[in-house]
């Protein structure tokens, strides 16, 4: 299978240059979610030692990885400690709810007409 997840966990407040970004190289299905959590950067004597974070889950090909991997670093560095990470997973099997299927990624992604 072709297809990869990228995994990011970055600042909330970088969340929005991240999504200009991502829109202007056309990625079009993104997911975003609230998290807490810590890192190099945690102070276990804070009473509120865990951080609100954004994570953001895109699902594409494999082709495609390096292009966002890089859009979503440039926009969220600010280079101090806790701008966060960006994974990127194999995707062992893709399935459509709707259809009910496995999906290949022509299918998800259909290549413009010409």
């Amino acid at each position: 299978m072709d297809i990869k997840v990228i995994v990011a966990i970055i600042r909330r407040d970088k969340l929005e240059d991240v999504e200009k970004r991502l829109r202007d190289i056309n990625v079009e299905r993104i997911n975003v979610s609230k998290v807490k959590g810590y890192g190099e950067y945690h102070d276990f004597f804070a009473r509120n030692w865990m951080v609100e974070e954004v994570r953001v889950e895109i699902f594409t090909r494999k082709e495609e990885v390096d292009t966002i991997t890089a859009a979503i670093m440039d926009a969220a560095h600010t280079g101090v400690p806790g701008d966060g990470i960006v994974a990127v997973v194999p995707v062992e099997k893709f399935l459509l709810i709707r259809t009910r299927a496995e999906a290949t990624s022509d299918e998800f992604w259909p290549h413009p007409k010409s």
